[in-house]
């Protein structure tokens, strides 16, 4: 129950980013601004998830997870009221930089609650449960803004937000426990020290000695040392930045595609993001494949397989992106039906979803010692990413056509592809060399 209210939570957060796509016209509209500008709607929430995480993980050590996920759900609900009420365009872009920070601890902290709940042997598939959340979200947020847009006024798509994101917090308030386990001792040993009488009792966690503000401050240079000084961490968070990239650019894409294209209207539109979400979908259904190999890689190893081996569901997918993306950019003519290019972009979803599974279990396996380092600063880069690649996309598709843009990102992925292949041999000896990777 825990993991499901964990997931659905990263998945609302993740929905919240992309559902404002279909409001841009609208707002454009009625706060008489380009629709160059609106597009911030989108940007600044998802650089919000770059920042968040920064703040959240030093925070979550020493108060635990519980207490993040309550806080972060409580400001989701109270920042949204001034972007249903806001007066101008400054003010909605201000605070859905603010909703973004505060919703990043679900892509941040949440996976190690996932982590905390289950043995190595067992989190697998609770993990990918929990990883395509975040991921299926920001595809579904457009299908569920475009139904909102077409029939209703544009700032009920956040009036319905508040309304989701208040009851995903009474569900956080009613299942989601504290599973952090030094958090756990600490409160253990304080209701010891009152039952008892005894002071002797302590846990690691009381005794502290880091203070807060420094931990603040290593949680954001370590993770751009990693990304300084080790280059297998950097090339692989780049891989992951210019998919997520992708993925958000995907959003001013389709309108152009479908409704300009194949006149589809707004609901329509939002619709044809479902072959994404599929083809996620169909990611997620291979786990247990995954989970065989990962035994079978372990008994070849001796009983321990090495961080390497997981980057085989990195090859799969580092395959599928480019060769879906080149199906997509070729079909995207008028005179094709709208559903070729749908279908190519059903194994898009499941590549992305391998990339990601694949990536984010390696650095967290590789790099162990600064795991939640690793993470920040993947998280930092996907964020500037996504952030970044929706502000040209039209201009992009307008200068070199559906078909030349998408071509364009095929390509960029078609050079990012050996990477897994190449760091499943090399990986041992740049993990040797690195002052950072076990």
């Amino acid at each position: 129950m825990a993991v499901c209210v964990i997931s659905a939570g990263s998945f609302c957060v993740a929905c919240a980013s992309s559902m404002a796509i279909f409001t841009e016209k609208a707002m454009a509209e009625e706060f008489h601004v380009s629709h160059e500008l609106t597009i911030l709607s989108v940007s600044l929430f998802v650089l919000g998830f770059g920042v968040g995480p920064l703040i959240m993980g030093p925070f979550s050590e020493v108060y635990g997870r519980t207490i993040i996920y309550r806080i972060s759900y409580i400001l989701l609900v109270l920042l949204s009221l001034p972007v249903v009420f806001a007066p101008n365009l400054a003010v909605s872009l201000v605070f859905r930089f603010l909703l973004g920070t505060a919703g990043a601890s679900f892509l941040s902290v949440a996976g190690g609650s996932v982590a905390d709940m289950f043995p190595a042997s067992q989190v697998g598939t609770p993990m990918a449960v929990y990883t395509i959340c975040p991921f299926l979200g920001p595809v579904f947020g457009p299908l569920l803004g475009g139904f909102i847009n077409q029939n209703l006024y544009w700032r009920w798509t956040y009036r319905i937000l508040i309304i989701w994101t208040a009851f995903q917090l009474v569900a956080i308030f009613l299942f989601v426990p504290e599973s952090y386990a030094p958090v756990l001792l600490q409160r253990k040993a304080r209701k010891l020290r009152k039952d008892t009488g005894d002071p002797t009792y302590w846990a690691p966690l009381d005794r502290h000695d880091i203070p807060l503000t420094r931990s603040l401050l290593l949680s954001c240079y370590v993770p751009f040392k990693l990304l300084m000084f080790d280059r297998m961490a950097l090339l692989l968070d780049i891989w992951d930045a210019l998919l997520l990239g992708i993925l958000y650019l995907m959003f001013q894409a389709f309108p152009i595609i479908f409704e300009d294209g194949h006149h589809f209207d707004v609901q329509t539109t939002g619709l044809t993001f479902l072959g994404i979400g599929l083809g996620m979908g169909i990611g997620l259904a291979t786990q247990p494949f995954w989970n065989r190999l990962a035994v079978w890689e372990a008994a070849k190893h001796g009983g321990k397989a090495p961080p390497e081996s997981l980057l085989i569901m990195g090859q799969v997918g580092g395959v599928l992106v480019p060769l879906s993306l080149y199906w997509f950019a070729f079909t995207t003519y008028p005179r094709v039906h709208w559903v070729v290019p749908i279908l190519a972009s059903v194994p898009f979803g499941t590549g992305v979803f391998f990339v990601f599974t694949a990536t984010f279990t390696y650095l967290v396996t590789a790099y162990r010692p600064i795991a939640a380092s690793a993470m920040a600063a993947n998280s930092a880069m996907r964020s500037a990413f996504a952030a970044a690649f929706p502000l040209f996309a039209g201009a992009m598709y307008n200068r070199l056509g559906p078909v030349g843009a998408t071509a364009l990102l095929a390509g960029l992925t078609t050079v990012m592809a050996p990477l897994p292949f190449v760091f499943y041999r090399m990986g041992p000896r740049l993990r040797a060399g690195s002052r950072f990777a076990v």
